[in-house]
């Protein structure tokens, strides 16, 4: 009988091995990339120079406040979102679970809120980047206040759907960076229009994995 029940328990969580995966890579890119932004902007801060006006750091450079407000705790946010979905964390240390999270929706908030007023202002990609950073922005901080509200009403199957619609879409920023190459790359776009058609890409696609993760993956009430 034991030896019956096993395969069937191991399996679903095999299945979604590749996905825990995919993640891991995802968020090991936004920690690359976030390092580069901090080693390429940092002489320029420091010196007080600024890099030409058309160079893709100069917004950076121009605006450092807003940058890294918005970078750093989406960093941090990305970095213990997914020891907060974990359901083994979660069942043995549950008040750390409870004060980490709350550390770690502020953080996404401020990341978020700045994202949109950033993409908005300083839209490298154009119009597009900036319609996609306001709408799935708006999005991202839509999922983390229902979340909010769910926990206060003590629903923890809404609150964890909604985190995990959250995640989805925050860790898409690495999504974003695969798709820019892949364009930009292969001379599909230009270096400016990359980034427009890449945050549309990436950005969909997560919100649609989110939704199948939670229509795929039992609900946990523990």
């Amino acid at each position: 009988m034991d030896s019956d029940r096993q395969p069937g328990a191991t399996a679903p969580v095999r299945s979604r091995r590749p996905v825990l995966i995919f993640v891991g890579v995802l968020i090991g890119i936004v920690l690359t990339f976030y390092v580069l932004r901090i080693a390429t902007d940092a002489p320029f801060l420091v010196t007080g120079t600024d890099p030409e006006p058309e160079d893709f750091e100069a917004r950076y450079v121009a605006h450092p406040w807003l940058a890294y407000l918005h970078m750093t705790p989406g960093v941090l946010y990305l970095l213990g979102a997914p020891l907060q979905l974990s359901e083994r964390f979660r069942t043995k240390h549950y008040t750390l679970h409870r004060r980490l999270g709350r550390v770690l929706v502020t953080a996404a908030m401020i990341s978020v809120i700045l994202a949109i007023v950033f993409g908005l202002r300083f839209p490298w990609g154009g119009t597009p980047e900036a319609i996609a950073a306001a709408v799935f922005g708006c999005w991202f901080l839509a999922c983390l206040l229902l979340a909010v509200r769910a926990i206060r009403r003590d629903d923890v199957i809404n609150h964890r759907r909604w985190m995990i619609r959250a995640f989805a879409t925050g860790v898409a920023v690495g999504t974003i960076r695969i798709w820019f190459v892949l364009l930009f790359g292969t001379g599909v776009l230009d270096f400016h229009d990359s980034f427009g058609t890449a945050f549309w890409i990436g950005l969909s696609l997560h919100v649609l994995a989110g939704e199948w993760w939670i229509r795929t993956t039992p609900d946990k009430t523990g």
